[in-house]
């Protein structure tokens, strides 16, 4: 990889951390309903990209149905359980998407799984098990449960992506603004009153972390993502990005002062070993739907 395309793959890991410290901050330090602040994100990508809706590929209805998976359902659930849980915990759990994925495609797809990837999605649930246990017991947190949540359903919508040929990716995600932006409004209005009230209140602080995540994560980070991804091997972009929940974990823990002990370090090592090896053994197919399930 040269070096230039490196830095820019860094820069958008980066981009992808910081964002979950954002959102992090916005749910919880500012208070802003999580349902509110996804369905902004989503309203800005959607007046964006509008003129890039067609031509959109048939049939309508998994179009629709996938780009809510991965786009509303998908960060509705991350920044509610975003709220109850520490990014750095949240940045684990979400490694659970690679083997769902693997999973998933196994049954749908006919993907074949030998042992050294079997190997992987074992360390994977290991770690994210460690990282959930607590002396008392499995601790079930609301907002890891919540994360959980959101992984399958990307894992899903990863699986159906790759049924609909020939979509551009700016189609798809001009699809995802307008598809996620009318249920996440429709939900915060009866979930989460006064929000309007308490985004105002949050002042430019808010205002700066919705042009963030729509502009630079969305439209920005997502398509260099896209672009790197058309270059190089899938595998190699796959494992590369693993980087992203090494920096959340690091930001989370500096900036958030996010608990990150003995348990929470050998429950990361094998979650992102875990994922490294399904990463590095999979076919290209397979390499293509795990790298496009890591997109924030």
């Amino acid at each position: 990889m040269a070096f230039r395309d490196f830095a820019l793959l860094m820069a958008m890991c980066l981009v992808w951390a910081v964002n979950n410290i954002v959102s992090k901050y916005v749910v919880s330090t500012l208070d802003v309903p999580p349902l509110f602040y996804a369905a902004c994100r989503f309203l800005i990508v959607a007046a964006c990209l509008v003129p890039f809706l067609r031509p959109a590929p048939k049939p309508t209805w998994r179009l629709i149905l996938t780009a809510f998976l991965m786009g509303g359902g998908n960060f509705g659930l991350m920044f509610v359980g975003l709220k109850y849980a520490t990014p750095s915990a949240a940045a684990v759990v979400l490694q659970l998407g690679m083997p769902m994925t693997l999973i998933l495609s196994m049954m749908f797809l006919g993907e074949r799984v030998r042992w050294r990837r079997a190997l992987g999605i074992a360390l994977t649930f290991a770690g994210v098990l460690t990282v959930m246990y607590d002396p008392h017991g499995l601790a079930l947190s609301t907002g890891l449960m919540l994360i959980a949540g959101a992984t399958l359903m990307s894992s899903v919508g990863v699986i159906l992506t790759k049924q609909m040929e020939g979509m551009r990716p700016i189609t798809f995600q001009a699809w995802v603004g307008l598809v996620s932006l009318v249920p996440l409004a429709a939900l915060s209005a009866i979930f989460e009153p006064g929000q309007v009230r308490i985004a105002l209140d949050a002042g430019w602080p808010f205002l700066a972390a919705v042009l963030f995540s729509a502009f630079i994560v969305s439209v920005g980070a997502h398509t260099l993502y896209v672009t790197l991804l058309q270059k190089y091997e899938a595998n190699l972009i796959a494992a590369l990005i693993l980087v992203t929940p090494l920096e959340t974990i690091a930001l989370g823990v500096l900036l958030l002062h996010d608990p990150f002990g003995p348990r929470h370090i050998v429950g990361s090592a094998l979650a992102l070993a875990g994922v490294l090896i399904i990463s590095l053994r999979g076919s290209q197919v397979m390499a293509r739907l795990l790298a496009l399930r890591n997109r924030n």
